[in-house]
């Protein structure tokens, strides 16, 4: 048997095992987030208890709202924030130098509810200065962070408090975030992703040891953990992912919430999905780089797993990047045949990791239908192009994003740009 995987391995061409690790991968990853994620939702998600119950006692929660140019969504940001049902709130709103109408719309809505507090920063800091500054400012030990465009469920503070009351070394609760434009197809698509993609990894990774990121647009912290650390850091362009990282190697539990819903709008464009998709991109090599050698510290071993699951997606969006190049240099030179990629369709393989994908989204799709009202899936018909539009682009990102990550200036600050939020409002 030894015999003959030498001679397997002396017969591997390069071609043979940039399509082995293109198709192995994902396939791999994919059971293994299949497995995690039931796991999850059988022991934690299935028969969870009933909605946790607070009365007038309860410790305090602030709700902190950065914003920058938000003017279209701030107000029902804000509005929904007071709706919940948490009986002990504050809403923070952080208004990051604003040039649009943000700062007067804020005010207004501060003069009709004593409950919201504004912080003015005169020039735009970015989002992880932006939080920090309300964090500073909070009266309370537990916080809820929101986008701008983030409509919170009456209930979410409930269960995100639930998590961090529930133990003194959980620092972090991530949330559900659910899309609001769903009228394109990218919409309808990216339904389809946060629930079989996202909430599959989190619950998945949840089960397997750390979360790779809490949610940028609905995470619960314990102050006393964001201080120890340091807070956010402000020059890593995707501060939710650096901040998941410093809390778990300082060794605090970050928990998933399924029930803890957000809801929010998210790109229709191409230009505004490539923004959105090659900043997460960055955002991980970034953390990866500047954590990387506390990754070899035997105490951060339960990290490994996380850390190591995003070293093979690098390395994968470069394979299939080679891959392409070796297609289409076929087309006009001639190659040797341990190089030459005759096709890039599915075959045989392909189809059976097509199938894996299916399997996938609809699982998730099913465990995620209640936090839908059975209306999610309807999206499975839209789901099915996911490989087809999102993988080519993880991959592109991916391939940007590296040099990027290694030629930026260490000490930039990470400012935000007003975002796409999709065409349909």
């Amino acid at each position: 048997m030894f015999i003959d995987a030498l001679n397997w391995l002396q017969n591997l061409s390069v071609r043979n095992a940039l399509f082995a690790f293109a198709f192995y991968y994902p396939l791999l990853m994919a059971w293994l987030w299949i497995i995690g994620g039931i796991w999850f939702y059988l022991r934690r998600e299935l028969h969870r208890p009933a909605l946790p119950k607070f009365d007038q006692t309860a410790p305090g929660c602030s709700i902190l709202i950065p914003c920058y140019n938000e003017e279209q969504h701030v107000t029902d940001t804000i509005r929904f924030a007071l709706a919940t049902r948490y009986p002990n709130i504050e809403v923070i709103v952080i208004n990051d130098g604003s040039t649009d109408q943000t700062e007067q719309i804020v005010e207004q809505l501060a003069a009709q509810d004593s409950r919201i507090r504004i912080v003015h920063l005169t020039n735009n800091q970015g989002k992880a200065f932006a939080l920090r500054a309300g964090a500073l400012v909070s009266q309370h030990e537990y916080l809820v962070c929101i986008d701008g465009d983030a409509l919170l469920h009456p209930y979410t503070v409930h269960w995100m408090m639930d998590h961090l009351l529930s133990g003194p070394r959980v620092g972090a609760v991530t949330g559900n975030p659910r899309i609001i434009n769903r009228s394109s197809l990218l919409g309808k698509i990216q339904v389809g992703e946060f629930s079989s993609i996202i909430g599959l990894i989190k619950r998945a990774q949840r089960t397997y040891g750390r979360i790779f990121t809490v949610s940028g647009a609905i995470a619960g912290f314990r102050k006393t953990a964001l201080h120890r650390v340091g807070y956010w850091s402000e020059n890593i362009v995707t501060e939710d992912i650096d901040i998941s990282w410093r809390l778990q190697l300082d060794h605090w539990d970050i928990r998933y919430e399924a029930q803890a819903l957000c809801y929010l709008y998210m790109p229709e464009t191409l230009k505004g999905l490539w923004s959105q998709r090659l900043r997460w991109a960055q955002g991980g090599v970034e953390v990866l780089l500047k954590y990387g050698k506390a990754l070899f510290h035997w105490k951060s071993r339960r990290f490994w797993g996380v850390a190591f699951e995003y070293l093979l997606s690098v390395g994968w969006s470069y394979a299939m990047l080679i891959i392409f190049i070796l297609y289409f240099s076929g087309l006009v030179v001639d190659l040797p045949e341990s190089w030459y990629v005759a096709s890039i369709l599915p075959q045989v393989y392909g189809l059976f990791l097509g199938v894996t994908c299916l399997v996938q989204f609809f699982i998730s799709l099913w465990m995620d239908r209640r936090y839908d009202q059975g209306r999610i899936l309807r999206n499975y018909i839209w789901v099915i192009w996911y490989p087809l539009l999102y993988w080519i682009l993880s991959m592109l990102t991916t391939v940007v994003a590296l040099p990027k990550a290694l030629l930026k200036r260490s000490k930039k600050r990470a400012r935000w740009e007003s975002p796409d939020r999709g065409i349909s409002v």
